[in-house]
């Protein structure tokens, strides 16, 4: 009896641990990819996110309220791939942080829109108005060529795609231009005349650039010959460039399904940029 007993117990034993071994497997096998983002507003993932899970991959967005962030966590290995920023900003980061990291892909275009609650077009700012701009490098410069096209200031050709405010050369109504941190853009309408915000901050407060934004950047290539360097794209560590599992994500992301969301959540405030 108790050698019966012996060999159960070691066919039990035996039975779990390749119970164990089997559960440990799957687990060995999923791919999980975290990719960075900022803000709240990503549901054009979701599409890559379902067709992906279909083959054993899984997406989590980590969610960054601040652009100085993602990069780092990128480096660092906190996270796989991050998507929040444009060729513009990624190039300025490495070259004054020395990541290393590279382009796998292209996602979405943004356009930066002029937006007020006290005026309903370009001509009718007066003298001394005030105009709330992102302060980052990248962006700053963006809102002022925006202004430029406007027709509201010049800025020094020679300076070419990213400016500062002293590389303005002429500002006939003497606007008072204020930097602050873009994610404050938007809550500062009510006490600027206009205000420069993103395709995100502004869905944030319920604004849709196609519709609310009294100017909107240019994102044609051809009116606009620095259109390309505003196009966001998803970005890896360069040792993962080939990795043959994110350019799937990639894939997965550039889809007709992915437009899609975007057109009928977003109307107008991120494009596709592949397409």
């Amino acid at each position: 009896m108790k050698k019966l007993f012996s060999v159960l117990l070691i066919v039990v034993l035996s039975f779990g641990l390749i119970a164990c071994d089997s559960n440990k497997k799957k687990t060995e096998d999923k791919v999980v990819i975290k990719i960075g983002v900022v803000g709240e507003y990503h549901e054009y993932w979701q599409p890559a996110i379902d067709k992906l899970a279909e083959d054993g991959i899984t997406i989590e967005l980590v969610k960054f309220s601040d652009y100085a962030i993602p990069n780092q966590a990128l480096a660092d290995k906190d996270i796989d791939m991050n998507a929040f920023q444009h060729y513009a900003y990624l190039g300025k980061e490495i070259e004054e942080r020395g990541f290393d990291l590279e382009v796998i892909g292209e996602t979405i275009i943004a356009p930066l829109g002029l937006y007020s609650n006290k005026i309903s077009s370009v001509s009718e700012f007066k003298e001394g108005d005030k105009i709330a701009i992102p302060n980052d490098a990248t962006n700053g410069g963006r809102a002022l060529k925006l202004l430029e096209e406007a027709g509201l200031i010049e800025i020094d050709p020679a300076v070419g795609y990213l400016p500062t405010i002293n590389d303005i050369t002429a500002n006939p109504l003497s606007l008072e231009i204020i930097e602050v941190n873009a994610s404050m853009t938007a809550t500062l309408l009510p006490d600027v005349t206009a205000s420069i915000i993103n395709g995100g901050n502004a869905i944030t407060v319920d604004l849709n650039p196609a519709r609310d934004a009294i100017y909107l950047e240019t994102v044609n290539v051809e009116a606009n010959p620095n259109a390309n360097a505003i196009i966001n794209v998803l970005v890896v560590r360069s040792e993962d460039i080939d990795s043959e599992v994110y350019k799937k994500v990639l894939a997965a992301f550039q889809s007709e399904e992915t437009a899609k969301v975007m057109e009928e959540i977003y109307g107008g405030a991120f494009i596709p940029a592949w397409k």
